[in-house]
């Protein structure tokens, strides 16, 4: 682990927990819509609020001076970004320079093959692939407008550029909990991780998560009558907590905001393209950080700013699938702030 000191003493939020961890959301516009993500119809920020691709690296600069060590890009897509590679590329510099430990990304995989080498070449080395199910049909259907075979032309271009990669499945009731043991297999049998997530109540969508919702507590139960599964302190950083599976070798992750958060260990906090920081992803206090940004060429009212907005931190979400109302627990969608 680098010690490199940084000029100011790093974020410690109001319940003692150090935020090294940021999660850049770049964009909220994406090439697929799933349905427990976004409506079919989406309403997408005007490009005029974001944040140009400039600017999010002088804000992730800033962070990593304040003690960030890893910096994970999230969408929407973070791919169809246009330009996206000129942001990845400068940011690769602070792991180049020891400043940072990790730079990462989650994506849907679509445009891999066009991205793996270059991904590579600018310090990326692991990577989040999101894929709910191999078939190819319930796979459109899932996505609305994705392609399963060109996403797994892009996980086999991401492991022939030499990124490591984890697979990120939506437990989803009726639809995917049939699929995972088989998708365990096919995913520590091509040398990847594997993590599920259950569903998240937010944004407006065309589904009702009511029922949608599989508990990973019955997931894991029956995942253990097909499987031995270990418990392990393995941890990349962010809130999946980890067992092995002795029959195929590999790493699964669950990760369970309704069943059991994860709100002990946070130390992460979120950015969005609009330059909006979500100190919890389940709660709506945020903090403007595009005004100072823009206020003034020095970062001096940007990191005040940002202190300011870490000693608002919460100590948890409130996350809950209501079956009364039906409504989301937050009304912004998930691709407005990232996974």
């Amino acid at each position: 682990m680098n010690t490199t000191t940084h000029s100011t003493p790093p974020m410690i939020d109001p319940f003692g927990r150090t935020v090294n961890y940021l999660r850049v959301s770049v964009t909220d516009r994406c090439d697929f819509r799933c349905t427990y993500c976004m409506a079919e119809n989406m309403t997408f920020l005007p490009k005029k609020d974001l944040l140009t691709l400039e600017e999010l690296e002088r804000l992730c600069a800033v962070f990593v001076d304040k003690g960030v060590r890893k910096i994970r890009l999230t969408g929407g897509e973070p791919l169809v970004r246009k330009n996206i590679m000129q942001l990845i590329r400068q940011l690769g510099r602070h792991v180049e320079a020891g400043r940072m430990d990790e730079l990462t990304l989650t994506t849907n995989g679509s445009q891999l093959t066009r991205f793996a080498s270059e991904l590579f070449d600018c310090g990326v080395r692991r990577i989040n692939v999101s894929i709910d199910t191999l078939d190819p049909d319930k796979f459109r259907a899932i996505t609305r407008w994705g392609d399963l075979a060109k996403v797994l032309e892009g996980v086999k271009a991401a492991q022939a550029a030499g990124l490591s990669i984890k697979i990120n499945a939506v437990a989803l009731k009726d639809f995917n909990g049939a699929e995972i043991p088989e998708m365990l297999k096919w995913a520590h049998g091509q040398g990847m991780d594997m993590t599920v997530i259950e569903t998240m109540p937010m944004g407006e969508i065309d589904e009702d998560r009511t029922d949608q919702y599989l508990p990973l507590s019955q997931l894991r139960s029956e995942l253990e009558q097909r499987f031995t599964l270990e418990d392990i302190p393995f941890r990349t950083g962010g809130p999946a907590r980890y067992v092995t599976v002795s029959e195929t070798g590999g790493k699964l992750g669950f990760i369970t905001p309704l069943t059991h958060n994860f709100c002990e260990s946070c130390n992460r906090v979120r950015l969005t393209c609009t330059g909006t920081l979500y100190m919890c992803l389940g709660q709506n206090d945020a903090a403007d950080l595009r005004a100072p940004l823009r206020a003034s060429e020095g970062n001096e009212l940007l990191a005040q700013a940002i202190d300011e907005a870490i000693t608002r931190k919460p100590k948890g979400h409130d996350f809950i699938i209501d079956r009364t109302t039906r409504q989301p627990a937050v009304a912004r969608h998930m691709s407005v702030t990232g996974g």
